[in-house]
């Protein structure tokens, strides 16, 4: 959410950010609202000191013995302009509201102006691709290979954009899970969090999903919403609150399924694990002060990218551009791992910083150290990493040509000392 008193003293800039993102103006807009708004309010305020006045009178007419039906009336017709005027000035301040909500969150100045995803900015390359000197298979053909990946039976039992893991694979979902949350937990210092994976609609407000991707998620018959990230609820534990700068940063971290109903990718990615409606990630947020949250946001990038370079896996970092990042985004990083079955890098982790735009519309706040009153709290979230596709890369990456599929060393631990995956019978 936008901030209107900000709006009101930086219009000319609140419309550049708008038209770095590929919408029209709406400061004079909103502004002209602002305005009759606040005139309703005056109205409004001034209606009632005059009915406490006429109240007054009333009583002291009283006392004395006079007649009060004048005044009587009076009072009736003050009152009823008062709830005009109040009502009027909620309707234009619920208009002003679902405006500022329909907009996203202005670029940084360092984010690069674009359409989509051709103007991203590849910032710097870790590690080498592998070379084979077979031709590398995609995951999904690998994992029906090793007899583990089952999409036919996940088909019948759910439909499209699922699957069922079994064995080695099942294992090495969960594997990856504890990898993850281990690192972000004992190196980092992430406090792990379980959250619910149900929530209701001003949690998903909070976090942006709401009203303008609804779509995009899944919603229970007595109106709650699935997590499409554990974001949601990670963000949201600070909703409301007003927190004392000594507290922060906050990072949190889950490990939870998402849910997605991919309303906006219908014919994408429809084969393999890239793209389902239920998979499993590891979510960082970060709660920080507004002149510590760049730093947090690289931070934040540089523990996502030790889990790859951990796992032995290339990857490049692309700062997004302004027509290719999320609608909450003020900045945002992917990391994009190598598919050797694509012969392309495709996204892993996303990193954001949403500076203000969550807190304000969760209102979540913090009081300065010596100061006066309180502001709103920056926020950050990113995938730490997103363990599907993680698995997928092991897959494409470790891959031998009779079949199998080596394992990092790292993961090996949580593997029971399993080297690699062997076909199935």
């Amino acid at each position: 959410m936008h901030d209107l008193r900000w709006i009101r003293e930086h219009p000319e800039e609140f419309d550049r950010g708008l038209t770095r993102r590929g919408l029209s103006k709406h400061a004079e807009e909103i502004l002209a609202l602002d305005r009759s708004w606040r005139a309703a309010e005056t109205r409004a305020q001034e209606a009632q000191a005059q009915r406490n006045r006429i109240s007054r009178e009333i009583g002291s007419a009283k006392s004395r013995g006079l007649d009060v039906q004048l005044l009587v009336d009076s009072q009736r017709a003050t009152r009823e302009t008062e709830a005009n005027e109040t009502a009027e000035a909620s309707r234009l301040r619920e208009e002003i509201n679902e405006i500022l909500a329909g907009l996203p969150n202005l670029p940084a100045e360092d984010v690069p102006d674009g359409p989509d995803e051709t103007a991203n900015r590849v910032l710097r390359h870790y590690g080498e691709p592998p070379r084979f000197d077979f031709a590398p298979l995609p995951h999904d053909a690998i994992g029906e290979r090793l007899g583990q990946m089952d999409f036919a039976r996940a088909g019948r039992l759910s439909g499209s954009r699922f699957v069922v893991l079994r064995g080695a694979l099942a294992r090495l979902e969960r594997a990856l899970g504890q990898f993850m949350v281990d690192l972000h937990t004992t190196e980092f210092g992430y406090t792990e969090v379980s959250p619910p994976l149900l929530v209701r609609d001003e949690a998903v407000f909070g976090t942006t999903q709401l009203p303008k991707f609804s779509e995009d998620l899944f919603r229970t018959t007595d109106g709650y919403w699935l997590i499409p990230t554990a974001e949601v609820p990670l963000a949201n534990l600070v909703a409301g609150e007003v927190l004392d700068e000594n507290t922060m940063p906050l990072r949190y971290t889950a490990w939870t399924p998402c849910f997605r109903s991919e309303a906006g990718a219908a014919g994408k990615d429809t084969r393999g694990m890239i793209r389902q409606h239920q998979f499993e990630k590891v979510e960082l947020v970060s709660i920080t002060r507004p002149e510590d949250s760049a730093d947090e946001h690289e931070r934040m990038t540089a523990c996502a990218e030790e889990v790859l370079k951990r796992l032995g896996l290339a990857y490049r970092v692309v700062l997004l551009s302004t027509g290719d990042m999320g609608f909450a985004a003020h900045k945002t990083y992917d990391i994009e791992v190598w598919l050797p079955g694509q012969g392309t890098y495709r996204e892993i982790s996303s990193c954001s910083n949403c500076d203000t735009f969550q807190a304000l519309r969760m209102k979540a706040r913090y009081r300065p150290v010596g100061g006066k009153g309180t502001l709103p709290v920056h926020t950050l979230n990113g995938s730490g990493l997103a363990i599907g596709r993680t698995l997928i890369a092991i897959l494409e990456n470790f891959q031998r040509h009779n079949g199998m599929v080596a394992l990092p060393k790292v993961l090996q631990p949580y593997m029971a000392g399993q080297e690699v995956i062997e076909p199935r019978d």
